[in-house]
């Protein structure tokens, strides 16, 4: 067995259906709660079961991938010298947004000092600099400016304003492999890439660790988190961080209800100080899962406990997160946005097909739950069908609508079982915009 032992010279600690929906129907952003109604039926969704178990009793595969595979993608920042993204790509959100098109927290312009004064502080000319090998010690936003202050499109347009923070990246989680490019100038944040995301943290989030033993962690067995918000302590009760799915965290050892798993937290001059933590054995998993129904299953029902977040903000999920964390315990490491991930796998173009004939495509060559279904900037997993309906689980915003020749949104906000056809029953809904019309691609990731 792979167990990190305690004479590796560390400061390491001993001891332990909605039933009513809302709709809003406006021109959006500050004038989104105008006009709402009431319903009681939202066809392809209402009439849909949310219970994960009706859709996998026929699956009992083995492991689909290696933990191996997984393993390097998910400390590769660990083993890198020097950043490798280019400036430019590293500088992308300094181009896309000017004080021609971007709006802040009181829905006004933003002016063009705001952005004088982040690109000022974000000290590109110290790009790839500090390249050292550190670690998250908290659940981090990833930002594409180094602040906290949102940038958001024409709030007056739907599908705009909040909850669509453009500075907001990703998340990640605590104690997770990241590699430090550069200080901001005032030396609050830090420019990170991690194994799926690149952007600015909080520095002070963030803790340097030595070569040998980012060795140490990445080569020891280890315990995957199968559940979120779960709270880790150090042995004397002090609070470190919750838990997220897919996070993998070194085996110390085990007894028969616990993992003793390793943890890092700070210590005195932002040094690592590494913690004998434990974790109940009905949250974790040593290695990754067999792909089968009982597992499959348990991963989908934390995540249908998840509202829409976009960036992940808040703590929750938005749509490629969600995926990306479902195939995570499963040893399939998938890149963050829904454009990356319907590029991995089997990829089956769907694009200059009428409905039927995409619907006759996805039932020959669907794989459930282990299949995606992509239209620009959204991205589902097939689960299979139901009276013949293709159902697909997603974390979704809403459904467009059109009243009047305004755009609008019928707000869902979370994580569903639905059909491809989702509220065609609403009198505002938006032929033009489904989701089965707009799909350009399948992929099945296992493939």
């Amino acid at each position: 067995m792979k167990y990190i032992y305690l004479c590796m010279s560390l400061f390491l600690m001993t001891g332990c259906a909605q039933k009513t929906l809302q709709s809003t129907l406006s021109k959006g952003g500050h004038e989104a709660h105008k006009k709402v109604k009431q319903l009681t039926y939202v066809d392809g969704f209402t009439d849909i079961p949310q219970e994960v178990s009706l859709y996998t009793y026929t699956i009992n595969k083995g492991y689909i991938s290696s933990l191996e595979s997984y393993e390097k993608m998910y400390f590769q920042p660990w083993n890198i010298q020097s950043m490798d993204i280019p400036l430019q790509n590293a500088m992308w959100a300094y181009k896309s947004f000017t004080s021609s098109n971007s709006y802040g927290e009181n829905l006004q312009p933003l002016n063009k000092v705001f952005f004088e004064k982040i690109q000022e502080n974000s000290n590109f000319d110290a790009y790839s600099t500090v390249n050292k090998r550190a670690i998250t010690i908290k659940k981090l936003n990833i930002r594409a400016f180094p602040t906290d202050r949102p940038v958001l499109r024409n709030p007056d347009k739907a599908g705009e304003g909040f909850p669509f923070d453009y500075m907001q990246n990703s998340t990640i989680a605590a104690n997770k492999p990241i590699f430090v490019s550069h200080y901001s100038k005032d030396k609050a944040w830090i420019f990170i890439k991690s194994s799926f995301a690149y952007g600015w943290v909080k520095s002070r989030d963030i803790v340097t660790i030595e070569k040998k033993y980012t060795d140490i962690w990445q080569n020891a067995q280890q315990i995957f988190i199968l559940k979120d918000n779960e709270s880790f302590y150090t042995p004397k009760g002090d609070f470190l961080f919750q838990s997220t799915i897919g996070t993998m965290l070194p085996l110390i050892e085990e007894s028969s209800k616990v993992f003793h798993v390793l943890a890092i937290t700070d210590y005195k001059l932002k040094q690592a100080y590494y913690v004998n933590s434990i974790l109940k054995k009905s949250f974790g998993h040593n290695g990754i899962l067999k792909f089968n129904a009982k597992n499959i299953n348990r991963i989908i029902n934390e995540l249908l406990h998840v509202n829409y977040g976009w960036g992940g903000m808040y703590n929750q999920r938005d749509c490629s997160s969600t995926i990306r964390d479902f195939f995570a315990p499963f040893g399939i490491w998938l890149p963050r946005n829904s454009y990356q991930q319907s590029k991995v796998g089997k990829v089956i173009s769907l694009e200059n097909m009428s409905d039927s004939q995409k619907i006759a495509a996805i039932k020959q060559n669907a794989v459930p739950f282990e299949t995606l279904l992509y239209k620009k900037g959204h991205i589902v997993l097939y689960v299979g069908t139901i009276n013949n309906k293709i159902i697909i689980f997603q974390n979704v915003w809403g459904i467009k609508t059109i009243y009047n020749k305004i755009e609008g949104r019928f707000i869902i906000g979370k994580a569903i079982f639905s059909t491809l056809q989702m509220g065609s029953n609403l009198s505002d809904f938006d032929q033009n915009a489904s989701l089965l019309k707009n799909l350009k691609s399948m992929n099945i990731v296992t493939r």
